[in-house]
Formats: C-alpha cells, structure tokens, sequence
C-alpha cells in the first residue's frame, strides 16, 4: 500500500532547509526574498549570549538595537561596484539587501554593560541581565 502524503503548501520540508543552508550563508525568505540571519541565543545565570551569522558584511554595516527586553539585529549587505572591462558577468549569486531579526528575552538587558564583537562573519553578543529593581511602596493618599 503507498503512503499517503497531505499537500500543505506551508509545510517546509525540514531537510530542504538543511540542504539550502550549505548553499547560501543567508538562506532566502520565502515570503520576501530578503536575506535572513541565523541566531543562536543561549542563556546563564547573570546573562544570555547571542551568535548570529552575518557574512560578507563590514562591521560599521551591523546594528545592534536593545530596548528593555527586546533585541534588535539588522545588517546592509553592499554591492561592489562592477568595473567591466570587455568582459561579461557569467553568473552573480552573492546576495545583497538589508536583513533584520528581532526577539524578546525573558529579562531586561543591561545595555551599559552589553558586549558586541564582529569577527570572521559572526557576531557574538553577551547581554547582562538588568538586576532585579527593589520594590518601591507607594503610600495612598
């Protein structure tokens, strides 16, 4: 008997994703087409550490936002200037555009003491947890 296979057209095959991924550092959007970055985020006890892969792009490119909880990642990847001498472009598939990821954390961000390094086309976060505020009694009048 064969095997019975539902039509969803928002059902991605995981392993089309894993196989797309080693092709391209910045894996195409299927509703946009823009460039999306890949972001592990881990958590410790006094702070939580963030690896995104930003490839091909100059570190003055990246922007690193963070309002209370919620971080901000974004990147502009920039075309060379093409200098064609007789020649002809064959094929072009390094990616250009802007990419943007956002997330919420369980925690505030002491930004003051957040820590952002760029090398080699990965970008390592480490946010500071904020430190739990005393409560204040507010006396009613």
């Amino acid at each position: 008997m064969s095997e019975l296979r539902l039509l969803d057209p928002f059902l991605r095959d995981p392993f089309d994703d894993t196989l797309r991924s080693l092709m391209r550092p910045w894996r195409m959007s299927a509703v946009d087409g823009a460039p999306r970055m890949r972001v592990d985020l881990s958590e410790r006890d006094d702070h939580y550490l963030v690896k995104a892969d930003i490839p091909g792009v100059r570190k003055e490119d990246i922007d690193v936002r963070i309002d209370g909880n919620v971080v901000t990642l974004s990147a502009q990847s920039k075309s060379e200037k093409e200098e064609r001498d007789d020649g002809r472009v064959l094929f072009k598939e390094r990616q250009e555009g802007y990419a943007s990821r956002s997330f919420a954390l369980d925690c505030p961000v002491d930004e003051a003491r957040a820590d952002a390094r760029y090398e080699d086309g990965i970008l390592n976060l480490k946010l500071p947890k904020k430190a739990a505020g005393s409560t204040k009694r507010v006396s009613i009048q």
